[in-house]
């Protein structure tokens, strides 16, 4: 199987271009690539390039464009996680498995229950983290878009932001809620996306519930059984796939 990079540089026809240093090291050191072999470049803004690596000095690797595929791999509707943090190792998996089914963008959001705080340059840290993270999910499982992880806000600063996190105002803006009767199957296929909004491992308090409801955030049931905040999400978006398109 042919390696997927993503090279965040941006990529053009003909072009000589350096791999990234992490990338470098994993074609040289572990995939042990020799020049002449084939590779699959894509910058993360649609399409993919067919390459051929052109000289390996060390962990240094340079490869050559040779030709553009504008594939796209993306669902029929787009989708933002809304996720309240969770634990570090939680919460790496949750954007991996969300990134590989399909989600749009990721909204980190601290709720009252959130068992980690983040601020300053621990949080910058931690969202680039995440957002390498969705970047390697997007080389595995073959998207060639790669989903923006957004800076971390509190809830009532994401509640209180004017409309939804797609483009058109038709956004449905969805809450994990178990309490509540509808579930994703009364629920028409959104036209202008849609926002999902799952809490952290203590669930969001009565009055973070009180206020999403206030600003039109319709609560959904994903089934009879209580789900970890790792899993509600997962189980959300394939749902939806299933539903309404894939």
């Amino acid at each position: 199987m042919i390696p997927r990079i993503h090279c965040p540089q941006g990529l053009a026809p003909g072009a000589h271009v350096a791999l990234p240093e992490a990338a470098g090291h994993h074609v040289a050191r572990v995939l042990r690539f020799q020049a002449g072999d084939a590779l699959t470049l894509f910058d993360g803004c649609g399409g993919e390039w067919a390459a051929t690596i052109s000289r390996i000095h060390k962990d240094e690797v340079h490869a050559d464009l040779k030709s553009f595929d504008p594939v796209e791999r993306e669902l029929p509707f787009a989708v933002t996680l809304v996720q309240g943090i969770a634990a570090a190792d939680k919460m790496d998996w949750i954007i991996q498995k969300c990134v590989e089914l399909g989600v749009a963008s990721i909204r980190p959001v601290a709720a009252k229950r959130s068992v980690i705080r983040l601020s300053g340059e621990r949080m910058e840290r931690r969202v680039a983290h995440w957002q390498a993270i969705a970047a390697a999910a997007c080389e595995q499982c073959g998207r060639n878009r790669v989903p923006r992880v957004a800076p971390i806000v509190d809830l009532p600063q994401y509640l209180g932001e004017p409309g939804g996190d797609n483009e058109g105002g038709d956004e449905l803006r969805l809450l994990a809620l178990p309490t509540v009767a509808r579930r994703l199957r009364d629920l028409p296929r959104p036209v202008g996306g849609l926002s999902l909004l799952v809490g952290p491992e203590g669930g969001f308090e009565e009055g973070e519930l009180l206020a999403a409801r206030a600003v039109g955030v319709e609560g959904v049931n994903l089934g009879p059984r209580v789900l970890r905040t790792e899993t509600a999400g997962v189980a959300a978006i394939a749902g939806m796939m299933a539903l309404w398109g894939e």
